[in-house]
């Protein structure tokens, strides 16, 4: 295909003598327009590399940007593009074949380290409004666009090959949707010169042109993209096993190994998805032990803290128990001693003798002798209902004022007898 160069230096039309004036003025300015772009690109270039290489990029975006028609983007450019609308061709579409092809594929390298540097510092270094435009451009395909119209004229199947790997590469490590690249890859095979492998029989004169040994080895890198990595991305194995092998432009052995790679790949991928498949189980089988071992640690321990409870509350009611029966009534049961028979002969038999003193138990407290009064006529209570019935009665005559009084003489008369009944047997007791 002839170059925009060679556009520009062709004959003139019939009309114009190419030994005219005006056909000679006309070539020299058109010489001269063509070598200071060239010149202007060239400078850009050099200029733009030398910033790339110490990351300024920012810097670097204007020097190159005016050669590649990016001095102006803005949200609305890959738009106007993609929509079809004319726009004017920069600089470089009027740069040879070798200068074209190093300054675009340059600039897709400083699209990507732009995309590379995230939102943050990107937006620091380049505002929010051109680095949004260029990492959109880099994700929806925008650069395809603006190769294409600002450099080849809209046509897309006259994209120079290595710019072609450059911008499916750079769409493949960014675009998360690879249909637009596929769709512009099958554009460009479609309609772009095949390239032949040189079989070594073949005369050069019988060969395309265009089937060097470089333009080959391109030829096959864009089919090493498409087939391997596009294709598969999207899910299509069988249309890429398909165009491998009905494709004109490798030789039999360079097919056998795409084809082997490519089923190599399939089965990463079928692997990939069965070892997720796999961990996803694992994960919820070990989530679901997880929940399980907790469940038995939270029942084990409330086990625990009951039987612990109940520990501390049966060591705090021994106490207790103790302090009670130390308070319950205590007796002593005292042997009964028989009444001694009298000895012939003793001097002292027929009279009293006094008895020595026995030891008596020591005195209750008044709880122990409350106590012990509730519980002895608690039982006589119920041992005898007529002691009840006769208690009862006994209150209710007490409860009289006549009685009453009748009472408390007849007990003084009686504890007056009783005084002097014991009186009497004391004073008997000492003759």
């Amino acid at each position: 295909m002839p170059s925009r160069t060679d556009t520009l230096l062709q004959s003139p039309s019939p009309s114009v003598h190419s030994d005219s004036p005006d056909y000679i003025s006309s070539s020299l300015a058109s010489l001269s327009r063509s070598k200071s772009t060239n010149t202007f690109i060239v400078k850009s270039y050099k200029a733009a590399t030398q910033l790339y290489l110490t990351r300024r990029f920012k810097e670097a975006w204007d020097a190159i940007a005016p050669a590649v028609g990016a001095e102006s983007w803005e949200t609305s450019t890959g738009a106007k593009e993609s929509d079809g609308e004319a726009v004017d061709a920069a600089p470089i579409a009027q740069s040879s074949h070798g200068t074209r092809t190093k300054v675009w594929v340059f600039w897709l390298s400083l699209v990507h380290a732009v995309v590379e540097l995230g939102a943050e510092e990107g937006k620091v270094e380049f505002g929010g409004e051109l680095w949004k435009c260029i990492a959109k451009a880099a994700r929806e395909g925008g650069v395809w666009n603006h190769i294409i119209a600002r450099g080849y004229g809209g046509v897309e199947t006259e994209v120079d090959a290595e710019v072609v790997v450059n911008v499916a590469t750079l769409l493949l490590e960014h675009m998360p949707d690879q249909r637009v690249n596929q769709a512009r890859l099958e554009v460009w095979l479609a309609g772009a010169e095949e390239v032949v492998p040189y079989d070594g029989m073949s005369t050069p004169m019988s060969v395309h042109s265009t089937s060097s040994p470089k333009a080959l080895q391109v030829r096959q890198k864009i089919l090493e993209v498409y087939a391997l990595h596009v294709l598969p991305t999207i899910g299509e194995w069988e249309q890429a096993e398909q165009f491998l092998e009905g494709c004109g432009s490798l030789d039999e052995e360079r097919r056998d190994a795409f084809l082997e790679a490519l089923r190599g790949l399939r089965e990463e991928k079928d692997g990939v998805v069965v070892r997720e498949r796999e961990l996803k189980e694992r994960r919820e089988r070990e989530e679901l032990e997880e929940a399980a071992e907790q469940e038995r640690r939270r029942l084990e321990e409330e086990k625990r803290k009951v039987e612990r409870e109940e520990k501390e509350r049966v060591a705090s009611e021994k106490p207790k128990a103790a302090a009670a029966a130390s308070k319950a009534p205590w007796t002593t049961a005292s042997p009964s001693k028989p009444t001694p028979t009298p000895v012939p002969g003793n001097p002292t038999n027929g009279r009293p003798v006094r008895k020595a003193p026995t030891p008596r138990a020591p005195p209750a407290n008044l709880y122990t002798q409350f106590t012990a009064l509730v519980t002895t006529t608690r039982q006589n209570l119920k041992a005898s209902p007529r002691l009840v019935m006769f208690i009862l009665a006994f209150l209710l005559l007490a409860m009289r004022r006549d009685i009453r009084l009748r009472l408390r003489r007849a007990l003084a008369d009686s504890w007056q007898k009783v005084q002097r009944t014991v009186g009497m047997g004391m004073k008997v007791s000492y003759v």
